[in-house]
């Protein structure tokens, strides 16, 4: 009898860590009855502490939030949909629970003493919470802290998510079927269709005409040979100061460009343009000999005045530049 209390005192650590594994499991169980149902799981600070306890044999993904109109928090508001369609599609794609993962939402309403237990000055914060026990048990107690920066999505967190649960399996992102989507689209596709077929009389005309394709043609074109895409990818300033309390509208270089230059130059192309054609095809087009002379002297001389301008800006861009032209030296 006397080896009794030793035996017993030698039982009983490993009766203590068998309650606790046993308290885990209970705990997971718990948690994963509630996420079948409704997933994210929803939390109070009760619930919040009961989750993340140790030991723990699973991992938590638990949302901080603050929802409510009074906090003005707009990323919390806009990524909430995501999260919620995250949280849906990986408890409905895993059943089984082989990730043993738990989503979980804490809104700073019913969890005001965690936000402040744990420091937290803003929202949302994102913590994934690693198993202390088990074969996935990682090395460090601390919570994995999710960085919100750019556009958030529900793919962006599942791969943040899956990174840290290596050997896991990690359902895919299951998005709802957007039904009213789908028939504000079909509706729309069939009523434009049925008013394309009852004016295709008077569509086809508009677009068998070669002057219409000419038109479109030469506005695409002096779009891009002004400089509408380079003022695009560069973003380039409108206008700029010259320094002296003025406005500089021409940037020097030719590796620089402002915004209202590249509009001036398009105007230039159209009308020099528009004077090549005119005197190509109106000028000798015109019966009267008196018009057609008027014709030719006043599209020559625009074109004429036109090209000297064109001629100064290229001066302005390049200081080195041999040619001018009368009037504008």
């Amino acid at each position: 009898m006397r080896w009794l209390p030793l035996l017993f005192s030698f039982a009983l650590p490993f009766g203590a860590a068998a309650a606790k594994k046993s308290a885990s499991v209970d705990r997971f169980s718990e948690f994963h009855a509630q996420a079948l149902s409704s997933s994210p799981v929803k939390l109070a600070d009760s619930t919040y502490k009961k989750l993340t306890s140790l030991p723990r044999d699973y991992s938590a993904a638990i949302l901080l939030t603050a929802l409510e109109p009074r906090f003005g928090c707009q990323l919390c508001t806009d990524f909430q949909p995501e999260w919620d369609i995250l949280a849906k599609s990986w408890t409905r794609g895993d059943k089984n629970a082989e990730s043993r993962l738990i989503f979980g939402t804490l809104d700073f309403a019913q969890g005001r003493d965690t936000f402040i237990a744990l420091g937290l000055q803003s929202a949302p914060v994102l913590l994934l919470f690693q198993p202390t026990t088990g074969p996935h048990a990682a090395t460090t107690l601390e919570a994995i802290r999710y960085d919100f920066n750019g556009p958030q999505t529900a793919e962006k967190v599942h791969e943040w998510i899956s990174r840290h649960l290596p050997g896991r399996s990690h359902p895919p992102v299951s998005r709802p079927v957007d039904y009213i989507g789908w028939i504000v689209t079909i509706v729309s596709t069939l009523g434009v269709a049925g008013v394309i077929f009852k004016a295709w009389s008077f569509i086809l005309p508009v677009i068998q005409n070669r002057n219409v394709w000419a038109g479109l043609s030469l506005i695409g074109i002096l779009m891009f040979t002004s400089g509408h895409m380079f003022n695009q990818i560069r973003k380039v300033p409108y206008v700029a100061g010259d320094g002296r309390g003025g406005i500089t509208y021409f940037a020097g270089g030719f590796q620089n460009q402002f915004g209202l230059e590249t509009q001036i130059v398009a105007f230039m192309y159209g009308i020099l343009s528009f004077a090549t054609i005119s005197l190509a095809v109106k000028a000798p087009r015109t019966r009267d000999s008196k018009m057609q002379q008027l014709t030719v002297v006043v599209w020559g001389s625009i074109m004429v005045v036109m090209y000297s301008f064109l001629l100064s800006i290229f001066r302005i861009k390049n200081g080195g530049y041999p040619f001018k032209l009368p009037p504008f030296f």
